[in-house]
């Protein structure tokens, strides 16, 4: 891909899974990547495995819940590679007591709501505010953040992961209207299910086993190369998108 060679990408996620195969897929492509997870031994792995295969990456423990932690994964980043060229969000809470325990309204905990939105969402938005003035300052940049299927398709549990994916949705289409004309893109991707990236714990509906159209699941490699593309130069003119990377599980104009 064009564009990508000696950009410096912080992957906010990758210790395992989508993120971990982006930090690889961006590294292949010339890019240097500082890999961020408050799993710092996976992000550890990660980084293990670019660098023995000859690119440039660096580990950092990194709380997505946690505005100091933010500021600090990006100062890191402007302090190891001299600047920032694009962020990637990845991550989530999954975990069991929070995803797994996000049953319907008249159920719901507000607790569980609570400490969704604070990661899902309130994460990715400052994230995003931490990178900003350093993107604007150099003329532009790109933004990728990790939406789902979940955030239009309706299910019937999990409403506070919904809902923290459509204000991903939102905060995407926010950034990309209010500076792009400053030269940042920000676009976002949905995954549908995707094995090989579900942490123990992770819950996934039975529904989901059964409606995708492709003849497999999902891989973190496919998310990657979307990924990898929207940060790319070759996807200049893509901008306020939210693409579903599902293999046909979400069939939507």
């Amino acid at each position: 891909m064009r564009g990508l060679r000696g950009k410096r990408i912080i992957i906010a996620g990758g210790a395992t899974g989508i993120g971990a195969a982006t930090a690889e897929r961006l590294a292949e492509e010339g890019a240097s990547v500082m890999v961020g997870d408050i799993n710092v031994a996976g992000a550890e792995s990660t980084v293990k495995r670019i660098t023995e295969a000859g690119g440039n990456a660096i580990a950092a423990e990194f709380d997505l819940g946690n505005e100091n932690s933010i500021q600090e994964l990006v100062a890191a980043t402007v302090t190891e590679f001299g600047g920032v060229d694009g962020l990637y969000n990845v991550g989530a809470d999954l975990s069991e007591p929070t995803l797994g325990r996000d049953t319907d309204l008249l159920a719901m905990d507000p607790a569980v709501w609570r400490r969704t939105h604070e990661v899902n969402l309130l994460g990715y938005a400052l994230t995003c505010r931490s990178v900003l003035p350093y993107l604007l300052d150099q003329g532009g940049g790109a933004i990728v953040n990790t939406s789902s299927n979940a955030a239009w398709i309706g299910e019937p549990e999990r409403p506070a992961y919904a809902a923290s994916k459509a204000g991903i949705n939102a905060l995407t289409r926010h950034i990309a209207s209010r500076w792009g004309k400053e030269g940042i893109r920000c676009n976002a991707v949905a995954p549908g299910l995707v094995l090989g990236d579900k942490p123990q714990g992770d819950y996934v509906p039975p529904a989901y086993l059964q409606v995708t159209r492709s003849p497999r699941p999902g891989e973190p490699a496919d998310l990657a190369a979307t990924v990898a593309f929207l940060l790319s130069g070759d996807a200049a003119w893509v901008s306020g998108q939210v693409w579903s990377v599902c293999g046909g599980m979400s069939l939507r104009d």
